[in-house]
């Protein structure tokens, strides 16, 4: 959980990040380098996310369809 926990933080209040959120995953076994592998892919897609919203991408209809 406590991933999770992180990856929300890091997306919703990017600001708000602490020494403290990185040494609680340390604490439940991940190693820097997993921990940076977290921090990079929810970051990238924070990144692209916010490409596609402010040039107004539109999502292709199969992400549409109820199903």
């Amino acid at each position: 959980m406590a991933m999770l926990d992180y990856a929300s933080k890091l997306t919703i209040y990017p600001k708000d990040m602490i020494r403290e959120d990185v040494e609680r995953l340390r604490e439940m076994g991940y190693s820097d380098r997993g921990i940076l592998d977290i921090n990079q892919i929810v970051s990238y897609f924070a990144y692209v996310n916010r490409i596609a919203d402010g040039l107004g991408v539109e999502l292709e209809d199969f992400w549409n369809k109820n199903g």
